[in-house]
């Protein structure tokens, strides 16, 4: 295991441990609005401050790194899944069918994302939750996995395993689920955390435009609360620098797990690196 996997793990375990620690040792029900005094710095009382708004920050950074972690994961998974049957479907079976698919990922590639996932957000009646903001982002978070898990398959298609395996008679479906995919795991280990950081950063920046779960205390809706609120012009440096803290770890460490992975997966690049 390579030192940029173990340090990605490493920081990942320290923030899990950190959100344990704190749900232990808060009440959680503080992330909601006048649960505390108002705009207090940290103190014994409370050991990272509260808002404007009388939340408890330390319980909102509990429950908006876990809220947060959810989106990601959510988006993350269901992106995968889809791009990666669709490049299964492309790539192995070629045709029309590669054609097709081909075509609606390259376009849609070059669509800006954020434009979209804003229409997207905005077009949605009533509340928006940490669960629909997830199937927003998932909706265009399968195109860069379908494309790049395509030109892996396309490549394995080929190999001597596979060839032997369609002459001993084996169906596609057969060779896809007991040859291909088991060789492709750590490939698709890299492009799921990679997909889970990109969910993350669309969610906070819709979020950050104010298109996220409004009862929800994720981190980026608390960044659109410190900028809403004037948190940098009153100087309240505590409210800014916990989630910003938080959110710098949390994509750190998924950087160091997909470069980890990825090397990982592709043996030519540990001596590259």
């Amino acid at each position: 295991m390579n030192g940029r996997l173990l340090a990605g793990l490493a920081l990942l375990l320290l923030l899990a441990v950190g959100v344990a620690i704190g749900a232990a040792s808060v009440d959680l029900s503080d992330a909601a609005p006048l649960s505390a005094d108002v705009t207090q710095p940290p103190s014994g009382e409370y050991p990272l401050g509260t808002d404007t708004a009388g939340r408890n920050l330390l319980a909102v950074m509990v429950v908006g790194t876990m809220l947060t972690a959810k989106v990601g994961v959510l988006a993350g998974i269901i992106g995968i899944i889809v791009g990666t049957v669709l490049a299964f479907c492309a790539a192995y079976y070629r045709g029309w069918t590669d054609r097709i698919i081909s075509f609606v990922v390259d376009v849609l590639l070059t669509v800006p994302g954020l434009l979209v996932l804003v229409v997207l957000a905005s077009a949605i009646p009533g509340k928006m939750t940490t669960t629909l903001m997830a199937l927003v982002i998932a909706a265009l978070a399968w195109r860069e996995p379908a494309r790049q898990i395509r030109a892996q398959v396309l490549v394995m298609r080929e190999a001597n395993y596979v060839h032997m395996a369609r002459l001993s008679g084996r169906g596609g479906l057969a060779i896809i689920f007991t040859e291909m995919v088991p060789n492709l795991l750590p490939y698709l280990g890299a492009a799921l955390v990679s997909a889970i950081a990109g969910a993350i950063l669309a969610s906070v920046g819709l979020e950050a435009l104010g298109l996220g779960p409004r009862d929800e205390p994720t981190l980026g809706m608390t960044i659109f609360w410190l900028i809403s609120e004037g948190a940098f012009l009153r100087g309240l440096w505590w409210w800014i620098i916990e989630p910003v803290a938080v959110l710098i770890v949390l994509f750190v460490s998924l950087y160091l797990l997909v470069i980890g992975l990825d090397e990982f997966a592709n043996p030519r690049l540990r001596g590259l690196r």
